[in-house]
């Protein structure tokens, strides 16, 4: 066992030099999480936790909870935006391994007639694998059905870091990064670059998906995808991509219920940053009703990396991308809500981590900084969510809790 903490040791340090040696001395810590996912020892806890906002303007939140050996999916409910909070519930009767933390967490969305959906990776027995499991309440959470498995495609591979999103006719989308085509080339003896992003569709609230359906060859391997819906209520997809040779900028396109591909996918970031290596540090994307495209990223190419945002026109013209925080800066979310824009990042002062952000009440023309909240320990990602009474950020500290902060006007 300690000659184990060993070579994970080394491992991690040699990673941060090679990273450093590349310009990238600021993202050592989040390739520690990468390096956590893949098996290796991580003391921190495991704090990832998705949030949305029901119908009847209930804060839910999904996480993990571990029992001895036995891991869960539970729910919990908010009447007063995170004052007070139900008990946690379990979704699932039988325990299973569960993904919850860094990119990879349960994921959680709601149906038009108060229908619960929850998305999770499953890891399995091998390094680097895993299933996407799906679970789903119809009668507003008292019961749950089984889980199932949401991908047709059974191979013990990579199927990991599942991302959610329902669109107005009730159509759930969930994509995931799988590494099918990989693992076919390397039979084949052909080089392929990264993994594959894949995506399934139900179209009965949740009771069976369809596709398997191939966005694109070529993703980064462990950096969530974001889906938001266009003002046209199409989901779009925005992920980092594995330009050739191995140029890790993003890309996007436009979803459809029967996998059929309307275009190729678009370029949507220029950093040129090559490296042949994963940041674990997804995209954010968000649209206002004029048809603007609000996206953040993390680059770390030669030495203008940290965390950008940009505004992209309807008519595709692209606004200058705009640095976030200091280069300690990490993990960006950014919502939309009428011609107010929030962004929000997690920032590293050396003694404590703070959620820091930008509000603009006029489409992202002129913005203001704002700090959130800060904490002394253990922190999850910053979550924003449009719900009736504004943006709200939610974000889970091992000292404070989750924390739940309005983003209002006037700040």
């Amino acid at each position: 066992m300690q000659v184990s903490k060993s070579m994970n040791a080394v491992h991690r340090a040699v990673t941060c030099c090679l990273l450093a040696l590349a310009g990238l001395a600021q993202i050592c810590r989040a390739h520690e999480e990468h390096a956590h996912h893949h098996g290796m020892q991580s003391s921190g806890p495991e704090l990832g936790t998705s949030a949305a906002v029901d119908a009847q303007g209930r804060l839910w939140i999904a996480s993990k909870e571990t029992a001895g050996n036995a891991q869960y999916v539970v729910l919990q409910m908010s009447h007063d935006m995170g004052r007070t909070w139900s008990a946690p519930q379990r979704v699932q009767r039988e325990p299973e391994a569960i993904s919850a933390e860094g990119e990879n967490r349960p994921k959680l969305a709601f149906g038009s007639k108060g229908e619960i959906y929850i998305s999770y990776t499953k890891p399995l027995a091998k390094p680097y694998t895993g299933a996407i499991r799906f679970v789903r309440s119809i009668d507003g959470g008292r019961s749950f059905a089984p889980p199932i498995t949401v991908h047709a495609n059974r191979d013990v591979i990579t199927h990991r870091f599942d991302s959610m999103i329902v669109d107005p006719a009730g159509r759930i989308y969930i994509a995931w990064i799988d590494k099918r085509d990989l693992q076919a080339a390397t039979a084949r003896k052909q080089p392929y670059a990264g993994a594959a992003l894949y995506y399934a569709v139900s179209d009965d609230g949740g009771a069976s998906f369809k596709g398997d359906y191939k966005i694109a060859d070529h993703s980064c391997e462990c950096c969530r995808i974001a889906l938001a819906l266009n003002p046209q209520g199409k989901p779009v997809a925005l992920w980092r991509h594995v330009f050739a040779p191995n140029v890790r900028d993003h890309a996007l396109i436009e979803l459809t219920p029967d996998g059929r591909r309307l275009a190729a996918p678009v370029r949507a970031t220029f950093d040129d940053w090559r490296i042949d290596a994963c940041p674990h540090q997804g995209p954010a994307l968000a649209y206002s009703s004029d048809g603007t495209r609000h996206q953040t990223w993390f680059n770390g190419a030669a030495e203008q990396g940290g965390i950008f945002y940009e505004a992209v026109g309807p008519d595709g013209v692209r606004g200058a991308p705009q640095k976030l925080g200091s280069a300690q800066a990490e993990h960006a979310d950014v919502a939309v809500q009428g011609r107010r824009v929030v962004i929000a990042w997690k920032q590293f002062d050396g003694e404590s981590t703070a959620i820091l952000g930008r509000l603009s009440n006029d489409g992202g023309r002129t913005w203001r900084e704002h700090e959130f909240a800060r904490t002394q320990g253990a922190s999850d990602q910053p979550h924003l969510l449009a719900a009736a009474g504004g943006i709200l950020l939610v974000w889970r500290t091992q000292g404070e809790g989750v924390v739940v902060v309005p983003t209002k006007n006037g700040e």
